[in-house]
């Protein structure tokens, strides 16, 4: 997996940025304190300041989100507990995006060839999840996916590839279930804004 978007992080780096980590790791103890009340304006000024970019998102308790500075996470997504947002590379998730119970997002991963895991502590490719889709939970997204609009993952899903918008995708590797009928522009938000 050589290619321009994967990163690649050195042992040497690893204690690098110790601040900012502890910036985050300190804001995601307060973030997870909460103790549910997820809606409240203390909860959006938490994932204000941890996340990359926030469009209002709802992020359930207990998360964990590593590298929040590499997270945008756009208008009226909601995100159910146990979430694993792993931020070694950017993670962009869409406008009215639903991710279910105990879904981890993992841009990290080791190289395969021996030589080169001694070599790098670890690599990370980006995680794009586009608008409208539905993650069922505890579904596994690797690094380097991009799923389209309007998908759907469904539960206990390991997806190691691209999916295609409009698409429901199940299973381990996750495989194409079926195509699903595009939404209409023009009534798909009356409901939700």
């Amino acid at each position: 997996m050589r290619d321009e978007t994967t990163i690649r992080y050195a042992f040497a780096d690893l204690g690098k940025n110790h601040a900012e980590h502890a910036r985050e790791h300190a804001l995601l103890e307060r973030y997870n304190a909460l103790d549910g009340d997820c809606w409240g304006p203390e909860a959006r000024a938490l994932l204000d300041e941890l996340l990359a970019e926030n469009g209002g998102a709802t992020i359930m308790t207990p998360a964990w989100i590593g590298r929040g500075s590499n997270v945008r996470i756009g208008r009226k997504a909601f995100i159910n507990a146990g979430v694993v947002l792993d931020g070694a590379a950017m993670i962009t998730i869409g406008h009215h995006t639903l991710i279910g119970p105990g879904v981890r997002l993992l841009t990290a991963f080791h190289p395969v060839d021996p030589s080169e895991r001694q070599r790098w502590a670890f690599w990370a490719r980006p995680i794009t999840i586009g608008e409208n889709v539905w993650i069922g939970a505890d579904a596994l997204i690797l690094a380097g996916v991009t799923i389209g609009d309007h998908s759907v993952i469904g539960a206990g899903s390991v997806v190691t590839r691209d999916v295609p918008r409009c698409t429901l995708v199940a299973g381990n590797p996750a495989q194409v279930i079926r195509q699903l009928d595009e939404p209409d522009p023009a009534t798909l938000y009356e409901l939700n804004p």
